[in-house]
């Protein structure tokens, strides 16, 4: 990148916070090197207690442009707040490609969704004594068909002053995007979420980036990947974190996150800020 290009701020999330207490050490790591200004708290999830939430308020204190959001989670293996949530596979959430074919055939109650959203920013609410900044989703749930409605109708009610998470890319060629079929289904998916949300007057992320086949395990790549192309304002979602027990038994994403911790704490990264003309703002 030429030295005359204009500086880029933009917003890098670190998903999961609440997921376990290996998660949630590395990120607030991040947070207190600056090397996040956001992350995005699961209330369902097992580390989402007081002490690992009063741990988050502090860090960001010292560090007040990190954003803290919820990470809405309707899919398993967690469990929902509200009792009468519906539909569940053995008490939990549908799992993710169950969920996804349901909201595509419309089998989904939105009031259900409704409910269980207006639940989890509440309990938001009462850990953190405050609103959300914004609000995103677990696996991108908030941009299915069916959830989409109900999830901006229940953030415009309980957190009015949130924005919320679109998960499109910036505008690549056809063989590029071809190329990304996940990056490629949530483009098309965030496109009728970008316009629910326009029409309800919710703000969102002008691009979205971070995306990848797991499998990949070069992360410094990735990012630069990532970084090309995106806007001012842009969001880049990460899932850094310490394997521990905990996240093990939840969650299939395991040493990658590890992989993303080292290079996000590292001195290359901070160079690639620089060398793209990028701050976190």
């Amino acid at each position: 990148m030429s030295g005359d290009e204009p500086q880029r701020r933009i917003r890098l999330c670190a998903d999961d916070y609440g997921i376990s207490p290996g998660v949630n050490r590395a990120i607030r790591d991040l947070i207190e090197r600056e090397r996040i200004n956001a992350t995005s708290v699961m209330v369902v999830g097992p580390a989402a207690g007081r002490d690992e939430v009063e741990a988050l308020k502090v860090a960001c204190a010292r560090h007040p442009h990190c954003a803290i959001g919820l990470h809405l989670t309707l899919t398993a293996p967690f469990h929902p707040l509200t009792l009468h949530y519906r539909p569940l596979d053995g008490g939990l959430f549908l799992p993710l490609s169950k969920m996804l074919r349901a909201s595509l055939s419309r089998r989904l109650e939105p009031e259900m969704i409704f409910d269980e959203v207006t639940a989890q920013i509440g309990a938001f609410v009462e850990r953190f004594g405050r609103a959300p900044e914004y609000v995103d989703g677990h696996q991108h749930v908030q941009i299915f068909p069916q959830v989409r409605g109900a999830f901006l109708t229940a953030v415009k009610t309980a957190a009015p002053d949130a924005w919320v998470r679109q998960c499109g890319r910036s505008r690549h060629p056809l063989t590029q995007q071809l190329a990304a079929p996940k990056a490629l289904l949530l483009d098309l998916l965030s496109a009728g979420f970008r316009r629910h949300a326009a029409r309800a007057g919710i703000r969102f992320n002008p691009a979205f980036a971070g995306a990848y086949d797991f499998a990949q395990s070069d992360f410094a790549a990735l990012m630069q990947g990532f970084l090309n192309g995106l806007p001012d304002g842009g969001l880049i979602m990460c899932h850094p974190g310490f394997v521990d027990e905990i996240l093990l038994a939840l969650d299939p994403l395991t040493d990658q996150r590890e992989r993303e911790y080292e290079f996000l704490a590292g001195d290359s990264f901070g160079d690639m800020l620089i060398a793209n003309r990028v701050t976190l703002g």
